[in-house]
C-alpha cells in the first residue's frame, strides 16, 4: 500500500515510518523543506515538501496514495512564532482531510490523544477534540487513536525527568504526585497504525491506546530512578496553589519545562483500559518499566 504520511520527523512519526516499510509499504513524507534529513528512513521513502498547515502545498501531493496517517501535533504553543495548537491541530487536520477527499484517498488514520473531550479544560485537549470532529464529520473511511503519555528511545517526557535526576539532589513535585498515567510503548503505538492499514473493521472506530499498568506521579519518578541505578529519588512536593501562579509567570519562557495546560493536564491524569485496542490489534502492550530500560541509562 502507498500511504502519505505526516509528522514523520516527530518521535512517534520516526516509529511509525519505520514500521511502515518494514512491514513493506510504499512511503511518501511531508516534509517541510530542509526537514529530510530528519527522517528516519531515507531509502525508498518519497518526500513531498509542503506543510499541513498551508493548504496550497498540499495540491497533488497525495497523487497514487491509498492512505493517509496523519501525525502532526504540538505539545507547546508559541502564539509569536504562529505555533498554535489550533492551527496544528485543527487547521491542520481540516486540511489533510480536505486533501484526502479532493484527491481520492479514501483510508484515513487520526493521531489524537487520551483525554480528549469536547469541553476539555485545556485548548490542547479542546483542539485535538476539534481535529476529531473534521474527521469524523468526512467521508472517510477514518480510524482515530488516543495514546496516552507514549514513551520509548528519543521521548521528551522520560528523558527530561532522567535528565532532571542526573542533576538534581531533589525532584520537584506538584502536589501529592498521587495522580496517575498508564504510559504506552511508542513501538506498540507505531504498530496499531501500521496494522489499522489492512483491517477494514477498523474503520469509523477510535481507540485509546494505554500501557498496562497505571502509576501514580511519585511511582513513574522511582521507575525512572530504578532505571537510573537510583534506590530513592528523593522529592519534594509542592502545593498546587503555590505552583500555579509560578507556572503561570514563567511559561513565556522556553526554557521552562512546564506550561500552566500541561500542569492541568498532569494533574488530570492520563490513564485507561487498554484492552479493546490490545485485542483489536494482537498486540501485549510493553510494560513501562521494563521498556524505559532500554533507553535510560545512569
Amino acid at each position: 500500500m502507498k500511504v502519505f504520511l505526516t509528522g514523520g520527523t516527530g518521535f512517534v512519526g520516526s516509529e511509525v515510518l519505520r514500521q511502515l516499510v518494514a512491514a513493506g509499504h510504499a512511503v511518501r513524507c511531508l516534509v517541510r523543506a530542509g526537514s529530510e534529513g530528519k527522517l528516519a528512513v531515507r531509502e525508498g521513502v518519497e518526500v513531498h515538501r509542503g506543510d499541513a498547515t498551508e493548504p496550497d502545498t498540499l495540491k497533488g501531493a497525495l497523487a497514487g496514495c491509498e492512505a493517509v496517517v496523519h501525525l502532526v501535533g504540538i505539545i507547546r504553543e508559541f502564539p509569536g512564532k504562529g505555533i498554535t495548537f489550533r492551527k496544528l491541530h485543527f487547521e491542520a487536520t481540516r486540511n489533510m482531510v480536505a486533501a484526502a477527499e479532493s484527491q481520492g484517498v479514501n483510508r484515513y488514520l487520526q493521531m489524537s490523544t487520551n483525554g480528549t473531550r469536547e469541553n476539555a479544560s485545556t485548548p490542547y485537549h479542546r483542539t485535538k477534540w476539534q481535529a476529531e470532529e473534521a474527521v469524523r464529520a468526512s467521508s472517510l473511511a477514518w480510524t482515530i487513536f488516543r495514546p496516552s503519555l507514549i514513551f520509548g528511545p528519543g521521548d521528551a517526557f522520560v528523558n527530561m525527568l532522567a535528565d532532571m535526576m542526573r542533576k538534581l539532589p531533589v525532584l520537584p513535585v506538584i502536589g501529592d504526585g498521587k495522580y496517575r498515567m498508564s504510559p504506552v510503548a511508542v513501538e506498540d503505538v507505531a504498530a496499531s497504525f501500521v496494522k489499522a492499514l489492512t483491517l477494514p473493521d477498523m474503520v469509523g472506530k477510535t481507540f485509546h491506546c494505554c500501557g498496562p499498568q497505571s502509576y501514580t506521579y511519585d511511582e513513574v519518578l522511582d521507575l525512572i530512578g530504578a532505571a537510573l541505578g537510583k534506590q530513592h529519588v528523593p522529592k519534594l512536593h509542592h502545593p498546587v496553589f503555590l505552583m500555579k501562579p509560578v507556572v503561570a509567570l514563567l511559561e513565556s519562557f522556553p526554557a521552562f519545562p512546564l506550561t500552566s495546560s500541561q500542569m492541568t493536564m498532569l494533574l488530570e491524569g492520563n490513564e485507561c483500559d487498554p484492552k479493546e485496542w490490545a485485542e483489536a490489534f494482537g498486540i501485549t502492550p510493553a510494560p513501562f518499566a521494563e521498556g524505559i530500560r532500554r533507553y535510560v541509562k545512569p
